[in-house]
């Protein structure tokens, strides 16, 4: 266990349970940049556990959540200024176990708490106290809300201007973030049309309120919308890119949204790119009085908090399903230790999960009481 050097609040460096906080930590670490991210990441067995300042909480993480972007950042193409080594990781959900003397004044050693921050992969993250979000509980369901929810909340709020009777499509609609864009579409009476890949995701999304579902492994995605929305949809959220993004791009009606939040298909590409028939785009959107909007979650950070808050309500209300996916279908079974990462980035890419997919990271603790 660490020294404390300041022991007027010495309490806040004790583990809520009675043990001491350990010395060192297993955690993720960006060594290389790439797109392929079993090159790029090494997982490091002993690190020093990180001491909170002032204003700080630390962390002890008990479930962290894998997004598509984690190849974005693990090959440096969010930031090109910041080289390797870097922590990874974007969202967890865990106790409090240490806190420096500030934050005090609104946390606890034992509270529960979410973060979005880099450096999420390891089993102790120091988070500032003012972007920690108290919870009820450590429950996984929360994890959900933390990035998939917002985008979709704040997208849809934002650019979507949905409204009763419009006709909204979602790609990859049974993934981490388009469960909540047709959940959230829904409670704006839309109508609601989801791609995805398997019966049993088109069987989730029914579940969730989906109008129609369409299985682009083996249904001719353009085909369907044609023939059953000849006037075309009003909003596509959109996070697949490629030739999805292009035939989202023809179903479009007059004035009818655009909103990019992704591109999956084109991550794990040396360029993170998938070729689109771009230079009919100006005449497409001409023609139809079209628009196509880019979201990207940091830039709405101002809006971030009262985001959540609202999902945090719908969700305890009963009003909000949010799926995790720990990989129990996976080959290699449940997601847990931070080992498994990078099977669960795997299983992300080959579009297996249903709902957002979570690591869970136990941990032993051994009590001093």
């Amino acid at each position: 266990s660490r020294p404390i050097l300041d022991m007027s609040y010495s309490r806040h460096f004790l583990d809520f349970q009675g043990s001491s906080i350990p010395s060192s930590m297993k955690k993720l670490v960006v060594t290389k940049l790439s797109q392929n991210f079993r090159e790029a990441v090494t997982l490091q067995q002993i690190s020093p556990v990180p001491l909170p300042g002032d204003e700080d909480l630390l962390v002890r993480n008990r479930f962290v959540g894998i997004n598509a972007s984690d190849i974005n950042y693990s090959a440096g193409r969010y930031d090109a200024s910041v080289k390797p080594p870097f922590d990874i990781g974007f969202e967890g959900v865990g106790e409090v176990v240490a806190l420096g003397l500030s934050a005090s004044a609104d946390y606890t050693v034992g509270q529960a708490v979410a973060y979005v921050k880099a450096g999420s992969f390891a089993e102790y993250t120091v988070v500032p106290a003012r972007q920690a979000v108290p919870l009820p509980s450590v429950k996984p369901e929360f994890l959900t809300l933390m990035v998939s929810g917002a985008t979709a909340y704040l997208s849809l709020k934002e650019l979507g201007d949905l409204s009763e009777g419009k006709k909204v499509l979602v790609t990859a609609a049974a993934g981490g973030t388009g469960q909540f864009a047709v959940q959230l579409a829904k409670k704006a009476k839309c109508h609601v049309i989801g791609t995805c890949s398997s019966d049993e995701k088109g069987g989730f999304l029914k579940s969730i309120g989906c109008d129609h579902t369409i299985n682009y492994k083996t249904e001719n995605v353009e085909s369907v919308l044609r023939k059953d929305y000849p006037e075309g949809v009003d909003v596509v959220y959109e996070s697949v890119g490629g030739k999805m993004f292009d035939m989202a791009l023809n179903a479009l009606a007059i004035k009818g949204r655009l909103i990019i939040i992704g591109f999956i298909a084109g991550y794990q590409n040396p360029t993170g790119l998938q070729p689109i028939k771009a230079d009919l785009l100006p005449v497409k959107l001409l023609k139809k009085s079209a628009s196509v909007r880019g979201f990207f979650l940091n830039h709405y950070l101002s809006d971030y908090k009262m985001a959540l808050q609202h999902l945090l309500k719908m969700y305890q209300r009963g009003d909000l399903v949010c799926e995790v996916d720990f990989g129990d279908m996976s080959p290699e079974g449940r997601f847990t230790g931070l080992e498994s990462v990078f099977r669960a980035v795997d299983y992300m890419y080959m579009g297996k999960n249903v709902g957002k997919i979570v690591v869970e990271l136990p941990h032993s603790v051994s009590s001093k009481l």
